[in-house]
């Protein structure tokens, strides 16, 4: 219902008002004219007269009334309803976010003392330059390159502290829709589904290299290397560093060299997406070998980093883009304009998660302490995968192979399971995940394997 404000012109004897022309809210509109004139200086505001009496309507259309609902997001949706959801036995495996045994968020006890001893330091909360802090980015390149690596000695990194793992992407994507006008990106398929976001909203143009084989529930090696020959030379083809998200499927050391040669071969540039560095394998150094050997090559690489999973600083907001360069004159090239780029879309990032990344890792017993909570987050999950596997095996007796299951890696396990076994997987045994089959494993018990291994099993079998 549109509100009014009146307002009543000096008007002649024979247009004043009685109270019989003014009777429960209405005016009485006798021998008068009629006309309706928008006010000049609002948009909003229509003027009735009435003979020498003006009403001023006010309207309530807005000038966003032509903006659309926007769809919810299908991966943070999922937490949404598994809240509604009052079943004693609900599941949420749909955001990957690391759990206890107790199914409990965890912080990690190295960033508890690494917390204490900031607050202890007095550290001021004065603003970081734009590329974030020079402690933080030295040690972010030294641990997913080496430090005795010759392109950290040579200077040859140009490293930017980002708003984790998805502002380091859109750093980088922004980077490329500005200086390389006919770059496409190629990604995997399925991916992360921020990426084609990522993607979209930096106006790059992007397209697949296919990944994942239903068939097997493995690699479609083949189809991978025939896309990526088959894109335009000088294609950016994004690679998942390890732990692949959501498959869980990773090549081989042997199938990575194979892709390395061709990208190498197209004259492509390699980006990688590094989530998971420690968090996979448990071991910071292996879960970085891929991005490793292909610098190792004298390949130039874009790598973007997430302390959100291997620190569990999710809301810190802590990453970091890194551009791999053939010279140290390109190198600071590239970091200026990272800079430029980062200046009117943030002005520079948060400091308190990039100090305990800082002084966890230049501390020496910290950087222990760390690398131990690492493997025992990875080895819980590698348990869970386990006992899935053995419930999934013993509980279906058709003959099924699970054994995908164990082949994957990291807190993702890709079931399988089309939208409708998906569906029946929530609607009947309420468990919430992405409608691609794709569950966090992070965020299950050894106790809840058994229950999750018979909705897959009634899913799979019946859900179609």
């Amino acid at each position: 219902m549109a509100s009014s404000v009146f307002s009543l012109a000096s008007a002649t004897p024979s247009a004043s008002l009685s109270s019989h022309d003014i009777e429960k809210g209405k005016l009485n509109l006798r021998n008068t004219s009629l006309c309706f004139k928008k006010e000049k200086n609002n948009p909003f505001m229509k003027t009735k007269s009435f003979g020498r009496i003006s009403m001023v309507v006010a309207s309530n259309v807005s000038r966003f009334e032509g903006i659309t609902m926007a769809p919810s997001d299908p991966i943070l949706g999922v937490s949404e309803a598994f809240k509604a959801d009052n079943h004693e036995l609900k599941l949420n495996l749909g955001v990957g976010a690391y759990r206890t045994e107790e199914l409990q968020p965890y912080v990690l006890d190295v960033v508890k003392k690494a917390d204490k001893l900031l607050l202890e330091k007095g550290e001021n909360r004065e603003y970081l330059p734009i590329e974030g802090l020079a402690a933080f980015n030295k040690v972010t390149a030294d641990l997913l390159f080496g430090a005795d690596n010759p392109v950290i000695k040579q200077q040859r990194v140009a490293t930017v502290q980002g708003l984790s793992g998805t502002g380091s992407l859109r750093l980088a994507a922004a980077l490329i829709e500005r200086y390389f006008p006919r770059g496409e990106v190629l990604i995997s398929s399925p991916t992360w589904g921020n990426h084609k976001n990522i993607f979209n909203d930096a106006k790059v143009p992007w397209s697949e290299y296919r990944y994942y084989d239903p068939k097997t529930v493995g690699l479609d090696f083949e189809g991978m290397i025939a896309d990526i020959k088959a894109a335009p030379e000088g294609s950016f083809i994004l690679l998942h560093g390890c732990a692949h998200n959501p498959t869980g499927i990773d090549p081989t050391p042997e199938q990575w060299e194979i892709i390395a040669d061709v990208i190498q071969e197209k004259n492509h540039i390699p980006f990688f997406d590094i989530a998971y560095q420690g968090f996979a394998s448990g071991s910071l150094d292996a879960d970085a070998a891929s991005v490793r050997m292909f610098v190792a090559r004298g390949m130039e690489v874009i790598a973007a980093q997430s302390y959100s999973k291997n620190l569990g600083l999710y809301a810190e907001r802590i990453g970091a883009i890194n551009v791999v360069c053939s010279s140290p004159d390109a190198a600071a090239r590239v970091k200026s304009q990272l800079k430029r780029i980062a200046r009117p879309m943030y002005s520079n990032p948060p400091v308190h998660g990039a100090r305990i990344v800082a002084n966890i890792v230049g501390d020496a017993a910290l950087f222990k302490e760390w690398n131990a909570e690492m493997e025992m987050m990875a080895g819980r999950i590698k348990n869970v995968r386990h006992k899935l596997f053995d419930s999934l095996s013993s509980k279906d007796k058709s003959g099924k192979d699970w054994s995908f299951v164990l082949k994957q890696i990291g807190m993702f396990s890709f079931t399988g399971l089309n939208k409708a076994q998906c569906d029946n997987m929530t609607n009947k045994w309420h468990v919430y995940m992405t409608k691609d089959g794709r569950i966090s494993l992070a965020g299950l018990s050894l106790a809840k394997c058994e229950y999750l291994a018979d909705a897959i099993i009634d899913s799979y079998h019946n859900g179609s």
